[in-house]
C-alpha cells in the first residue's frame, strides 16, 4: 500500500457518509468487544464514532475523503505523512 488513511476521531461525528460511499467496504463504524468477538457500538448523541478500516481492502480512492463533510479523513501518499500536526 503506497498510501495511509488518518481518521480524527475525535472530530468524527460518526455520521457514516464515509462508510456509506466506500466502494470496496473498507470502513465500517463499530469495534469488538475483545470477551465476547462481538460488535459493540460506542454512541455519542445517538451516532457511531468508532471507525474500523480495513486496510487489506482500501483501494486509496479517496472517496471516503470526499464523502466526509466534516474533513477528518486524509489520504496520504508515501513518504507524505503528517507531521507533528493533528489530522
Amino acid at each position: 500500500m503506497g498510501f495511509a488513511v488518518h481518521v480524527n476521531m475525535e472530530r468524527c461525528t460518526g455520521c457514516n457518509n464515509c462508510v456509506v460511499a466506500c466502494p470496496v467496504d473498507a470502513l465500517e463504524l463499530y469495534t469488538v468487544d475483545p470477551a465476547t468477538s462481538e460488535k459493540v457500538y460506542k454512541v455519542k448523541h445517538g451516532k457511531s464514532i468508532v471507525l474500523d478500516f480495513k486496510s487489506e481492502l482500501c483501494a486509496g480512492c479517496g472517496v471516503c475523503v470526499e464523502a466526509c463533510p466534516y474533513d477528518v479523513i486524509k489520504l496520504v501518499g508515501r513518504g507524505s505523512f503528517p507531521s507533528a500536526a493533528k489530522v
